[in-house]
């Protein structure tokens, strides 16, 4: 097994991609006695599409009113850090370079909430902001615990702070202790003032504690997630339920949280905002297994992820289980001597690669990534109004297309 783990391997189980359940999703805690995803009524049978309406081009609009909410808030809030002291500015600096990209979290709020009718986009761009801010909090932290100083091509947080210390000439323990504190303290930033932004938006009280409970929700849940990713170094590869992770710590605050808030504050149903959890829990474990492939087969000039990070790590992804349980006995020696390597080279990678094409592993993943992604499809399209929908498949074919 990779270092670290012993054990023997079990074969007799390769877990298809979890349904994802609506009204009874990882966010609230709740789940079937077998599993099974419960037959939701239609909420509002789908909505032609509005003639001449262009969904995205109003997403686009929402997105660059949040991305001016948040420059404005962290702007502020640096410049109220800078008067404390000049060293929590420099923390609000580093954090706040550390915002922003895609933002697909708030993209998918604005969807939600404009797909079902609402117009107040001053309101959803705050609760839309605060998303990005929940999953700056997520990924300084995430950064943190897997000693990540470098992503997508830039120094995290703590890699900042590294270099900053260096250049002083502090070095060893001391640097460490430092390090860790600023992602330990810029995360726990980012997560606060994340709430502070939908308790100053512009939005009745009772909506902005709903949103508040989703947030809520949304992050305990992932923190529930990255604590079984953490533990689950302590097991081989084989006993780890990696799918489970990847709804708890990926799907929640990623996907089924950020179209929840938007429905919410679009007024929707309960059954609106149940097909919205499904499709955003299945919609997010596609996610992370395309993410899994590209932590190992990804270009990185292209992804801004190390193709070595994971498998030095000994990372238990689905991609790993499904390698051991495919791999002969040749191949499991090789993913034995190599996987959990930290000086691994791109050699080494290059031989995991070949066994885990050679044994079908990979292939495997590819079906279970298609097959959630037409999971959220169906869901999409039998479930919501058909603007939404059709934006919302646009995006799965979006996401599902970063593998090649």
């Amino acid at each position: 097994m990779p270092r670290g783990a012993r054990a023997t391997v079990s074969t007799d189980r390769v877990a298809p991609v979890r349904s994802a359940p609506g009204d009874v999703s990882p966010v609230d805690r709740r789940a079937t006695d077998d599993g099974a995803v419960p037959a939701p009524g239609r909420a509002t049978p789908p909505r032609e599409a509005r003639p001449g309406r262009d969904l995205a081009a109003e997403v686009g609009a929402g997105l660059d009113r949040t991305a001016r909410v948040l420059a404005a808030h962290l702007a502020g809030e640096s410049a109220d850090g800078r008067r404390l002291h000049p060293a929590f500015g420099t923390l609000w600096a580093g954090l706040s370079d550390q915002v922003g990209g895609k933002l697909l979290r708030p993209r998918l709020t604005l969807a939600a909430y404009l797909g079902l009718g609402g117009r107040d986009v001053d309101g959803a761009a705050h609760v839309a902001a605060a998303q990005e801010l929940v999953h700056t909090a997520m990924v300084v932290h995430d950064d943190l615990l897997d000693h990540d100083e470098v992503r997508r091509g830039r120094p995290t947080l703590t890699g900042t702070y590294r270099a900053r210390l260096s250049g002083d000439g502090v070095v060893g323990r001391v640097a460490e202790d430092q390090v860790l504190a600023a992602g330990l303290l810029g995360g726990d930033l980012a997560l606060v003032t994340a709430f502070g932004l939908v308790a100053r938006a512009p939005l009745p009280a009772d909506v902005r504690v709903r949103v508040v409970d989703l947030l809520v929700r949304g992050v305990t849940t992932s923190v529930g997630g990255e604590l079984l990713d953490v533990t689950a170094g302590l097991r081989p590869p084989t006993d780890v339920d990696a799918l489970l992770i990847a709804e708890l710590k990926t799907a929640a605050y990623t996907c089924a949280v950020p179209l929840r808030a938007g429905a919410v504050l679009a007024g929707a149903d309960e059954r609106t905002v149940a097909a919205l959890d499904r499709f955003g829990t299945v919609l997010g474990t596609a996610f992370q297994l395309v993410d899994d492939d590209l932590g190992v087969f990804g270009d990185p000039a292209r992804t801004g992820k190390s193709a070595l990070s994971d498998l030095r790590a000994g990372k238990r992804t689905e991609l790993l289980r499904l390698s051991y349980l495919r791999a002969d006995d040749a191949g499991r020696a090789v993913l034995d001597d190599v996987v959990g390597d930290p000086e691994l080279d791109d050699a080494g990678a290059a031989r995991v690669r070949e066994v885990m094409v050679a044994c079908g592993a990979r292939g495997e993943l590819a079906g279970a990534a298609a097959r959630a992604a037409e999971a959220a499809r169906r869901v999409a399209l039998e479930d919501l109004p058909a603007d939404l929908a059709t934006y919302l498949c646009d995006l799965v074919d979006e996401m599902a297309g970063r593998q090649h």
